[in-house]
């Protein structure tokens, strides 16, 4: 058995204490706010969507181009960003990706036209994709591999943190001022962030605030030990796409991630539709959902945590966590027949399924720096990113596009989101199958011995 086949239980473990020092967790603190900008950015169009349709006469169509024009740069964006990053290091190439998007975010307010606004979506969705692929590669350098999935899901709760600020602030902002104010305040938190970037990150090993015991805590994994020992450099899109793993995390994303581009752009236009909610009114549901979403995205990095803890093999603990967390989002296919009942009981299952879809993508994220060593980790996200981005484009083109304009005129829109509500049900229990054939075990592989490759 190599070393890297030697996982948590049989590997002794450093205690955290007070004397190994907790910095990393300001470094997490940062990328959750980055995330919750990130949020909140993409999150605006969607609630400014009636103020929106009544000055630029939209239909169900119109929306759905301008939401296609952001998942195709943003799938575009995932590939070139995780290499990017990986170039730039997390430093540059995260700082770098804020500015652009915050620039594009406020470049909405300016727009004039429907076209102007695809163009602004095309523009913001290639500069936010350079987000997750930092923030994982963040993760990866500043945690060991059980705590990963814990800070990945703290902040990936920023994602719900931003989903929550939105309603709560953009209609508000929106009826005060105008819909323009709304691009501009929200896509201005980026710059506040800038500053902060700059004053408190550097990677571990020229972070003076860093103490040595949690340099070695962050370092203390075996099969880092081990990785560290081999060739470094370049790691070709090419070769990444000849192991399994890098296939495994492709479909687990290209399945999962357009059920999450369904709650966000789509979950104010259903409690309009469905309910007559808009405006200020639609603003405490959409806000309780991305509350349970937060609360799922931390649950579901402690889960595997304490499988680990409680003497489970790290992978055995992930994959049983994602089962668990697949298992937690079907029903929502029931979510409409509840809603006859009591809105709020709609409102609950879809936050349910939410917060299951975070709890998933806390775990999803963390399988890549699992499998793969540091170097290629952003390229590793951003393939994957790239392939959830597809996932969302297919189902807008065609299923929500066509589905919705079709049913809409008819009058029978409740059909629409039934169907939807299906695939979303179905969706990660079919991912994890995939993944679990495809990378049973989540072996980290050795980039410099190709032999180990799509074995």
């Amino acid at each position: 058995m190599t070393p890297s086949q030697q996982l948590a239980p049989d590997v002794p473990s450093i205690d955290v204490g007070p004397a190994i020092g907790k910095y990393r967790w300001t470094i997490c603190s940062l990328v959750f706010f980055a995330t919750t900008v990130n949020y909140l950015d993409r999150a605006v169009i969607s609630l400014l969507k009636p103020y929106l349709e009544t000055e630029f006469k939209w239909n169900a169509g119109d929306y759905a181009n301008i939401e296609i024009a952001f998942k195709v740069a943003y799938s575009v964006g995932m590939l070139g960003a995780g290499r990017i990053i990986d170039k730039l290091g997390t430093k540059i190439g995260y700082a770098l990706s804020t500015f652009l998007w915050s620039l594009a975010a406020i470049g909405h307010a300016f727009v004039s036209s429907t076209l102007g606004f695809s163009v602004a979506r095309g523009f913001l969705g290639v500069t936010e994709a350079g987000n997750f692929p930092a923030a994982i590669k963040t993760t990866a350098e500043w945690f060991p591999q059980k705590e990963r999935a814990l800070a990945t899901g703290i902040f990936n709760s920023g994602s719900n943190v931003g989903a929550i600020i939105a309603p709560l602030t953009v209609p508000l902002i929106a009826e005060t001022i105008g819909w323009k104010w709304a691009f501009v305040i929200t896509g201005a938190l980026g710059f506040v962030w800038l500053i902060l970037w700059f004053i408190y990150y550097e990677i571990p090993a020229r972070q003076t605030r860093l103490s040595k015991a949690e340099f070695d805590y962050i370092h203390s994994d075996v099969d880092e030990q081990v990785a560290a020992q081999g060739v470094q450099g370049k790691v070709s899109w090419f070769k990444l796409l000849t192991f399994r793993q890098t296939w495994a995390f492709v479909l687990g994303k290209f399945l999962t991630d357009p059920v999450w581009w369904f709650y966000l752009f789509w979950l104010p236009d259903f409690l309009n539709k469905q309910y007559g909610l808009r405006g200020t009114d639609v603003a405490f549901p959409v806000a309780a959902v991305y509350i349970l979403s937060s609360i799922g995205s931390v649950g579901g990095g402690w889960i595997p945590l304490n499988f680990m803890r409680n003497g489970m093999a790290a992978f055995r603990a992930r994959k049983l966590s994602m089962l668990l967390i697949a298992l937690c989002v079907f029903p929502i296919v029931f979510a409409q027949y509840l809603g006859q009942m009591n809105m709020w009981l709609a409102v609950l299952v879809i936050g349910i399924a939410a917060a299951a879809h975070q709890a998933w993508s806390a775990n999803i994220f963390t399988t890549v720096s699992d499998m793969f060593p540091k170097r290629a980790v952003a390229s590793v996200t951003g393939i994957g990113g790239m392939a959830g981005g597809l996932g969302g484009i297919l189902l807008s083109a065609l299923v929500q596009k066509r589905m919705f304009v079709y049913y809409e005129s008819i009058g029978q829109l409740e059909t629409a989101y039934f169907i939807m509500f299906l695939i979303c049900g179905g969706a990660y229990l079919l991912a994890w199958v995939l993944m679990h054939f495809l990378a049973p075990n989540m072996k980290q592989i050795n980039l410099d011995e190709p032999t180990q490759s799509v074995a």
